[in-house]
């Protein structure tokens, strides 16, 4: 049992109080509902004491003693109120307005340092102001107000210790002394990531969102979810009137969810103000008679040649719908008795819970097949297949938060730091804290600064190093025996697998040495917990599905899972592709992963959605593209998914849909899949519209509106719904009174949610009622008054027999080779700004002032063997197709290897990869591409 915590107590203001150890009296007079003005003192930052606004009066003591600095120590008499301490606190704030008040009004309606000063009655104006000093505008997303800085070091304290990207400091000495970023450098040109955690800190308005956001006028907060990546951060969206008189969201800030703790990141941030973008789609829209589809027209449009009014006419709701499920219906109802289904659909992992289900049983009950998937088929699908292979379950076992206790944490294929930049502060804070970080990845990643090891592999090796390391955890007898014996089969196979797998031989084929892979496994199987995160560096391979059992055995032979700092994690991509996974959104399961073709529970399925379903699994995305090409699948449904710039390679992904009789396009923008539709449908943003996603952690989270959806475009559920009953389907989620589907209502999500809730387990005790008073609820949870389980697999797993089951792995190279004629490896990937195929970071205005170039890393031995300076153009092409992007010149790839981010109409990277696929994952090798690269001159 956990020892009861013996309080500190003492008296504060004359009343008894009491302290946890390591608390503060400012920590302790908040909770008593004791005010105490503080301006330098802020949760979550450690303590500085510099602003003495918090200065009070201890008993028998000399001096006043600054609150947020100081821990009371039993029987301590303090005394906040004093005349003497609030004199010195009113002293205080009446010198630091007289410097920074004027300013600080000018800048934000919502300043800490006036809001004190009013509340304690502080002079202003008795003294001269500072001397104006000019903002600092030179980045989009905020600006630096320095003349309302009143040296708190918030910011410092922020990016140092919280997001510990080490940009902000203080630099001069007396009068002179001022906030700098990097060597006094502007902003703009800094190495800023523009986390804003600086802009949350401040509390005057030296340090605030661009365009003047601090001075609108709020009238609604809506607190809500990120719409990006799957950390899952909790955020508040602040929502006044433009200039225009019409809602809008000014600025976000970040809540304390369990996922954040208040963190977020550029997107997160600063992202929000694509909902706003005059290209949102606003009316549905039918294809021309006569116009045909044509790949050409996405880059003709996209350069602005091609107006969307050429190629498609505006339609009413009713007419949009009538065609979308008459071309549906009718390829559905002229397929031959007995033949294959020519029907697919695509749904989509950045829209919620509710939609992904509601969609998948579409397609099963409307559509009458299983040709049903989204994009973990192009990111996680063989992290999950080897995750239920082996240990019974896809999901994560430990949340990210969790590498804070643990020893040593193996981060691979991963860059957390651009794509999911609040998971990195927490890997940061650990290492801070003295945890060792193996970074294996063969580009040096920003988290490379922090790693013990980096493990600089080349492309394509990733399962000789690892088994390298299993060789030695088992040559050394570093396996732990006990746990082994008691909860793992298979470990004779994987011990013959790896007996050849010598750390010399291997480092032979991945370039790491051979002392290097022993003293790495060595550390890992031998520290207190050591803790495996990984990304689509690992799993998007041919050999992607191996990459995860070698990581799964990793875990298993040292016996570290199922302990807090310990275990397998996965990073999701997209802000619910965990949730629309468990939610069904694949070819092979239903929902909470239950195979179709096992008869009780097709039995189950059946009688649930009292439709006939058939039993044999359907086909995953690049499977269905295939087919598309092949003519074996006319029609398709897409929802919130952009296959023409996700799949891989794009040129003949983009000639079969073209080919299609049939495509519905489902989404905010017109996408690149959305100009080769015959239907679109104009969807809602994640900002305006209720539903739960699932984050990496397992946690499923509530979202709310805070806008309405633009013009006539309407919620996803109502869409979905009214092509179900178009199709035959009697469904009525979307009731009297719950409005026409332009607003945003809670009651047809509920009741989506509720009838998902009957058939996944894991949310048995997290009703939508819970779900919308906590917020936040982690997953599985059995029952209503209990918390979920956030580290699982503790004293089982669950399989049949309770044990987890090791698959062996062996090096075998991927078809992409490089050779004379493509003498370079390409990996595809994020880059902090952009996000997925970018049909939303390429609509923010300043995410794309940000990063509006699409770059090609090359090493500078490379760019100088092919004559190409760093900005210059620069030509790849592979087997599959070519682009044309910007060199990016720097030693963070290795010589032979070339990186292209993948968010970029202008320079594709899917053009250039292949459609070759991980057997067990069907997932494509995305990671490793063999081109060959050209300086362009002119």
């Amino acid at each position: 049992m956990n020892k009861p915590v013996e309080l500190i107590e003492f008296s504060l203001n004359g009343k008894p109080a009491a302290a946890a150890p390591g608390e503060t009296i400012l920590q302790v007079a908040k909770r008593s509902g004791v005010r105490i003005p503080h301006l330098c003192a802020k949760d979550g930052l450690e303590p500085a004491g510099n602003c003495r606004a918090c200065v009070v009066e201890v008993k028998g003591e000399r001096t006043l003693a600054p609150s947020c600095c100081r821990a009371p120590s039993a029987g301590m008499t303090v005394d906040s109120a004093s005349p003497r301490a609030v004199a010195a606190q009113t002293m205080v704030l009446e010198l630091l307005v007289s410097d920074a008040g004027q300013a600080s009004a000018q800048h934000t309606h919502e300043s800490e340092l006036l809001f004190w000063a009013d509340q304690w009655k502080a002079p202003r104006g008795r003294l001269p102001g500072r001397e104006k000093v000019a903002a600092d505008a030179s980045h989009p997303a905020f600006e630096v107000n320095l003349d309302a800085c009143i040296q708190c070091t918030r910011c410092i304290r922020a990016c140092r210790d919280i997001q510990v990207n080490d940009v902000l400091g203080l630099s001069h000495r007396g009068a002179h002394a001022k906030i700098v970023f990097d060597q006094d450098d502007a902003v703009g040109s800094s190495s800023c990531v523009a986390c804003g955690e600086c802009v949350q800190a401040c509390p005057t308005g030296a340090l605030m969102p661009a365009r003047g956001a601090g001075l609108a006028k709020i009238e609604r907060e809506i607190d809500s979810v990120c719409p990006y990546c799957g950390v899952g951060c909790q955020l508040t969206l602040h929502v006044g009137r433009d200039a225009k008189g019409a809602e809008k969201v000014h600025y976000v800030t970040g809540r304390d969810g369990p996922a954040n703790h208040g963190r977020l990141c550029v997107k997160g941030r600063f992202g929000f103000d694509y909902v706003h973008n005059e290209r949102r789609l606003t009316v549905p829209l039918v294809r021309r008679e006569g116009v045909a589809k044509d790949p050409a027209d996405i880059e003709r449009f996209k350069r602005g040649e091609l107006p969307l009014a050429a190629l498609f006419r505006e339609a009413s709701w009713d007419e949009a719908l009538d065609l979308a499920a008459g071309g549906l219906a009718r390829i559905r109802d002229t397929t031959p008795a007995g033949s294959p289904s020519r029907l697919a659909g695509f749904g989509s992992a950045k829209g919620s819970n509710e939609e992904a289900y509601l969609f998948q049983k579409l397609v099963r009950t409307g559509m009458r097949t299983h040709n049903v998937d989204h994009c973990t088929r192009l990111c996680h699908a063989s992290s999950v297949a080897a995750l239920l292979e082996g240990l019974g379950s896809g999901a994560v076992s430990n949340p990210v938060e969790d590498v804070a206790q643990a020893d040593v944490i193996l981060l691979i294929g991963a860059n957390p730091a651009s794509n999911h930049p609040v998971a990195a502060s927490w890997m940061k804070n650990a290492v801070q804290r003295g945890a060792r970080l193996i970074l294996a990845d063969p580009r040096a990643t920003p988290m490379a600064r922090f790693a013990t090891w980096h493990l600089a592999f080349r492309p394509d090796t990733d399962v000789a190093l690892l088994t390298g390391l299993l060789h030695v955890i088992v040559a050394e007898g570093l396996v732990d025996e006990a746990f082994v014996a008691a909860r793992v089969n298979g470990y004779e196979a994987v011990k013959a697998a790896v007996a050849e797998a010598t750390p010399e031989r291997m480092a032979e084929i991945c370039g790491i040495p051979a002392d290097t892979i022993r003293e790495v496994a060595r550390a890992f199987a031998t520290s207190k917990g050591s803790m495996i995160l990984w990304g689509m560096g690992v799993s998007q391979h041919v050999h992607g599905t191996d990459n995860a059992r070698c990581l799964i055995a990793l875990s298993l032979l040292t016996g570290q899972i199922g302990r807090p700092g310990t275990g397998l994690h996965p990073l999701r991509g997209q802000n619910n592709v965990q949730g629309a996974s468990d939610a069904g959104l694949i070819p092979m399961m239903y929902p909470n992963y239950q195979r179709v073709v096992r008869d009780d529970v097709h039995a189950q399925f059946e009688a649930l959605w009292g439709s006939s379903l058939g039993q044999q699994p359907g086909l995953t995305v690049v499977e269905i593209i295939k087919e598309a090409a092949a003519g074996r699948i006319t029609g398709m449904y897409v929802e919130g998914e952009n296959p023409a710039m996700s799949d891989p390679d794009l040129d003949h992904a983009r000639a079969a849909m073209a080919r299609l009789e049939h495509l519905v396009v489902q989404d905010i923008f017109a996408t690149e899949t959305a100009i080769l539709a015959d239907v679109v449908l104009p969807a809602s943003a994640f900002a305006e519209k209720w539903g739960s996603v699932t984050n990496t952690d397992r946690l499923i989270q509530i979202g709310r509106p805070a806008l309405n959806p633009p013009g006539q475009a309407r919620q996803d559920l109502w869409a979905i719904e009214q092509i179900g009953r178009r199709l035959g389907l009697p469904w009525a989620y979307w009731q009297g009174g719950d409005g026409d589907g332009h607003a945003a209502a809670e009651a047809p999500a509920a009741r989506v949610y509720e009838e998902m809730r009957t058939v996944m387990e894991p949310l048995a005790g997290v009703p939508w009622s819970r779900l919308v008073r906590e917020d936040a609820v982690v997953t599985p949870a059995e029952r209503e008054d209990e918390p979920g389980h956030a580290v699982v697999f503790i004293d089982s797993f669950p399989t049949p027999d309770g044990r987890a089951t090791l698959v062996p792995a062996r090096f075998a190279a991927g078809p992409e080779q490089a050779d004379s004629d493509f003498p370079f490896v390409i990996s595809t990937g994020r880059v902090l700004e952009h996000w997925h195929t970018g049909a939303m970071t390429r609509h923010s205005n300043v995410l794309d002032a940000l990063a509006p170039v699409a770059t090609v890393s090359i090493h500078p031995d490379d760019a100088k063997q092919i004559g190409v300076a760093h900005g210059g153009a620069l030509r790849v092409e592979s087997h599959h197709g070519a682009i044309e992007g910007v060199a990016d010149v720097t030693s963070a790839v290795n010589p032979g290897h070339l990186f292209v981010p993948f968010a970029y109409w202008e320079a594709a990277a899917n053009r250039l990869t292949g459609s070759a696929l991980d057997p067990f994952g069907k997932i494509p090798g995305f990671k490793v591409t063999a081109v060959r690269a050209f300086a362009v001159s002119g």
